[in-house]
């Protein structure tokens, strides 16, 4: 029943004029929810248009909490710090909303982005209801780790499969 609302409420709200991505000199902005093994926090984006299917911005996320099961594995690193907790990428990304032409509301994005933890690539996709306001969706995975044996328990955090979910917006 919820499936069917959330449905219906997506194709209605398709009839306002919206453009997921327009190009050059675009403005997004992104927060939402990111969830990992062992953690969740938040997530946030900026992505500037710098040519009709190119992007590039900044990600950043914190993690608020580290699941019981992290905690009871890190018999010597018992705290996960600031410094295992937070992660800041570059981003690049290729929009290819109008390449597959879905809507005019839909993106899709691909990406690399260079950060504190990884090299990674990411799949993105974005909605919007209205010229402002849509939801987003992204899957994140590290490509070359900077370290990669002997990992502490919080070295683990950011060097793994993530997804984020929120809103975003233009600006």
């Amino acid at each position: 029943m919820k499936n069917l609302f959330l449905l219906i409420a997506i194709l209605s709200v398709s009839l306002v004029s919206a453009q997921a991505f327009i190009g050059q000199n675009d403005n997004k902005f992104q927060v939402g929810a990111n969830f990992q093994d062992n953690g969740s926090g938040i997530n946030i984006s900026y992505d500037y248009g710098i040519g009709e299917n190119i992007s590039i911005g900044l990600s950043s996320t914190y993690l608020l909490g580290v699941d019981d099961a992290l905690k009871n594995n890190m018999i010597d690193d018992l705290n996960a710090g600031f410094d295992s907790r937070f992660d800041v990428r570059v981003r690049f990304n290729a929009n290819l909303g109008n390449v597959i032409n879905v809507d005019e509301n839909f993106d899709i994005y691909p990406g690399l982005s260079l950060g504190l933890k990884n090299f990674g690539g990411h799949l993105g996709a974005r909605y919007f209801f209205t010229s402002g306001f849509g939801i987003y969706t992204e899957l994140n995975v590290p490509l070359a780790k900077y370290k990669t044996e002997n990992l502490t328990a919080p070295e683990t955090l950011h060097n793994q499969f993530t997804l984020n979910l929120g809103a975003s917006f233009n600006i």
